[in-house]
């Protein structure tokens, strides 16, 4: 799924696009048991209301592929997932007015819930315990396929995506406040109330590519990156969890520096900054395209132009494989970090513009390694400005 795509559903959440098919919600307390059920009209909600609906909507399609956003494949031919899979297609397909759909996806999805918090059992009488709020939405997109030219082709612009869009959010207590009442112009206690905080999962439904729906893979949403939510998708789906973003950084620095050994040098690892960024620069330009993603043979060719020998090379890839699987491909926001340049020392860290990265060097000096940052302009200490020892 690339950028433009994500943004065109996305967009269906907006005002003077929004008209959706169908709100459905199902609020369960914190062991999991359903309190009430819902269908909304979204012609007859009010302005705000609707706006704070698709406001948590609006979340589960937001930030970065490949890190909050994962598309993880589903198949009817997984004896495991074959249920499911025809279910949440009969959800999709009947525009969530199949209720047999409707209720099976919601007990599969409170079941993930139970799964990912295993003390909810324990919880029942806890007063500070999170309630849960499932809400689902229909809706279909009219794709408009464009030119060479950019301008819209309508001859073939005849095709519809439906896609069913689900959000999971911890309902919260608020705290205890004074509440002013303008009938007798007196603060008064508020009573605590429940209130629905942004999800911290959900999904979108097919996964919408190059126009066309794909009818075997979920978008998973995760709000915290480093967070798989594995029990849930388990328990909900028969799926397994990608790695999370911030493990597959920690465990491909890990095996960079374990195959380079001391060819992992300050300079390599500039040179490999400078140019997988530029490549992910290069690749947004093209709002067609997926987002970057990088196999062992494409790391390699870096290594390779950044002076790694042949022998360290070849180690890498050879680890590539029994790390992250052969034929495994990584985001390559999960590789570098375009736009940061840190190097950490025992005690000290220091932060560099990414363009002036390649001015730091390292260098031993009577016997002692240093590393060297050249000063150009004027420098300053928490912002108070000072000059160098001559």
């Amino acid at each position: 799924m690339n950028q433009r795509d994500l943004a065109e559903v996305k967009r269906r959440l907006n005002p003077d696009k929004r008209n959706p098919t169908a709100i459905l919600g199902g609020y369960v307390d914190n062991v999991g048991k359903p309190i009430t059920s819902f269908a909304l009209n979204v012609s007859t909600l009010y302005e705000q209301e609707n706006e704070k609906y698709m406001a948590l909507f609006k979340r589960v399609l937001s930030g970065q592929i490949g890190q909050n956003l994962l598309p993880i494949g589903i198949s009817s031919e997984e004896p495991a997932q074959a249920e499911v899979y025809q279910q949440l297609l009969r959800l999709r397909d009947s525009a969530l007015q199949d209720e047999e759909a409707v209720s099976y996806v919601f007990e599969r999805l409170i079941e993930g819930i139970r799964a990912e918090h295993p003390d909810m059992q324990s919880v029942e009488d806890a007063q500070n315990a999170d309630n849960w709020l499932i809400l689902m939405m229909h809706d279909t997109l009219d794709v408009k396929f464009r030119g060479a030219d950019g301008e819209i082709d309508y001859d073939n612009s005849d095709r519809a995506f439906s896609y069913v869009l689900c959000a999971i959010c911890p309902v919260k207590r608020a705290k205890p406040a004074l509440r002013y009442d303008p009938e007798d112009s007196v603060f008064h206690d508020r009573a605590q109330e429940w209130l629905a905080n942004a999800p911290v999962m959900g999904f979108l439904f097919p996964l919408f590519e190059d126009g066309a729906a794909d009818v075997n893979t979920i978008l998973f949403y995760s709000k915290d990156s480093n967070d798989s939510h594995q029990a849930f998708l388990e328990a909900s789906f028969h799926l397994q969890a990608l790695m999370p973003a911030t493990e597959q950084t920690d465990t491909f620095q890990t095996l960079l520096a374990q195959s380079l050994g001391k060819e992992c040098s300050l300079e390599v690892v500039q040179e490999m900054h400078e140019t997988v960024s530029t490549m992910i620069e290069e690749q947004k330009k093209d709002k067609e395209a997926e987002p970057l993603s990088l196999s062992k043979k494409d790391v390699a060719r870096v290594l390779t132009e950044s002076g790694v020998s042949e022998e360290k090379v070849e180690a890498f890839q050879e680890g590539f494989d029994q790390v992250f699987g052969a034929g495994a491909v990584l985001p390559a926001v999960n590789i570098v970090t375009p736009n940061q340049f840190k190097i950490d020392l025992p005690s000290v860290s220091v932060k560099v513009d990414p363009e002036y990265a390649d001015l730091l060097e390292t260098r031993v000096i009577d016997g002692r390694s240093y590393l060297l940052i050249p000063i150009e302009g004027d420098i300053a200490v928490n912002g108070q400005p000072v000059f160098p020892n001559n």
